[in-house]
């Protein structure tokens, strides 16, 4: 059984439709990366998956349950990283984790001590008496992980993980998502960065105007798609196909 199953997930907003029958598996242990330009329908497939649509078609499933009938249960599978993550204005950063980890059922002891672990592990334990609101855009994102990260589930959904951060904090957070994935956990990560999914994610999906385009390796898809390109040349190759063919005829 894959650890993510979407089976001809279908969403329309009113006339429009964002996601357009998307059939996918990703297994335990797997670096998942969701490639597409803006308004391609990545992040309405991820909150399909929390639950948080409806779908107007089709199912989707983590762990083997159902993404909306089993909405609750599946949220203590999953670490969720929205692409804009926001806070209580009230709250610090030390009481936004307390928080969370209470939603999830942590006993106190736990919850302090993931805490205190996570604010380590990301550099904010400088930061943890500091009302979130005040944090810059990086801190916030940092903050976000933490939250993902306090109940330790077993698959991760990440919209822009690295956004907002700077060139070390997004290494040491690429380093998190591959050894996450050594041990066992599975990443399913929305990104626009061609270069680190290509580094980072045993395998990629591109996805445009809701449609599935293309899935695989990234070394399948470069020699499939652009004849041993980069993964950037066969992004565009499935995306932007009258860009290649005016290439090919300069």
């Amino acid at each position: 059984m894959s650890e993510i199953e979407c089976a001809d997930l279908t969403k329309d907003y009113g006339s429009f439709r964002a996601l357009e029958r998307l059939n996918l598996q990703v297994e335990a242990g797997e670096i998942f990366g969701f490639l597409g330009p803006n308004g391609a329908g990545k992040t309405t497939t991820i909150r399909l998956l929390m639950g948080m649509l409806i779908p107007s078609g089709g199912s989707c499933r983590i762990h083997g349950l159902d993404c909306h009938s089993d909405r609750v249960r599946v949220k203590h599978f999953v670490g969720y990283l929205p692409d804009n993550p926001m806070f209580h204005d009230y709250l610090r950063g030390e009481e936004i984790l307390h928080f969370v980890g209470n939603m999830h059922g942590l006993d106190k002891i736990t919850v302090r001590r993931r805490t205190h672990e996570l604010l380590e592990q990301f550099s904010l334990a400088d930061a943890a008496y500091e009302y979130a609101v005040n944090y810059s855009a990086g801190m916030k994102r940092k903050l976000g992980l933490c939250c993902a990260l306090i109940h330790d589930p077993a698959v991760f959904l990440l919209d822009e993980p690295t956004n907002g951060l700077d060139p070390i904090a997004a290494r040491e957070v690429q380093n998190w998502i591959s050894a996450s994935a050594g041990a066992g956990k599975t990443v399913f990560l929305n990104t626009h960065l061609l270069e680190m999914a290509d580094k980072l994610c045993h395998r990629v999906a591109i996805i445009n105007n809701g449609q599935l385009l293309a899935v695989g390796t990234p070394a399948d898809l470069e020699n499939k798609l652009c004849q041993g390109g980069s993964l950037e040349e066969a992004f565009f190759a499935v995306t932007k196909p009258e860009e290649r063919l005016d290439a090919q005829d300069r």
